[in-house]
């Protein structure tokens, strides 16, 4: 016999109990009864079994991949905020560089600057001396040659020539 046989005689033993009086109860041949259940246990197809233990199964490994899924979550945020924070430090590391060299090309503009006044003086002062030695060798030539001193030669006494070397003005008074 097959299972739904046996559930059919379950059923039909059922049925044709005798009623209790005034109420909804029966009386059943409880041996009867009994047999026909271990008989149905025994008749539970393998596969039923089977697949009472894949369910359970199943349910576990549901649960596992649940906690591994749950698992993989949290490490990818933690990644996440890993990268999120280098990214950070290195965006604050780009700033503080261009700030550096911000700073650097202004230091260099102000040195640049001081060197140029620097030489600017130098050069100047330069000239000025350059202008009185040029104004005393050509008072020294007209003296070696016997001439009376030129105007150029008379400037240093009211001050030094406002321009640069002329060496035009210097043939003229040796001529």
């Amino acid at each position: 016999m097959d299972l739904i046989e046996r559930v059919e005689e379950l059923q039909v033993l059922i049925e044709e109990a005798k009623s209790v009086p005034l109420s909804s109860s029966a009386v059943v041949n409880r041996e009867e009864l009994l047999d026909l259940l271990a008989q149905l246990k025994e008749e539970v197809p393998e596969e039923i079994r089977q697949a009472r233990w894949m369910t359970r199964d199943r349910d576990e490994l549901a649960a596992r991949a649940r906690k591994e899924a749950e698992r993989i979550v949290q490490e990818a945020r933690e990644q996440r905020d890993r990268l999120l924070t280098r990214t950070e430090i290195v965006h604050a590391a780009q700033r503080e560089s261009e700030r550096i060299v911000e700073d650097a090309k202004d230091r260099a503009a102000k040195i640049r600057l001081q060197a140029e006044d620097y030489v600017d003086q130098k050069l100047a002062g330069f000239e000025i001396l350059l202008n009185k030695t040029l104004t005393t060798v050509a008072r020294g030539r007209v003296q070696l040659q016997g001439e009376k001193p030129s105007p150029v030669a008379e400037a240093p006494e009211a001050g030094p020539p406002s321009g640069p070397f002329n060496a035009e003005a210097l043939h003229q008074s040796a001529s």
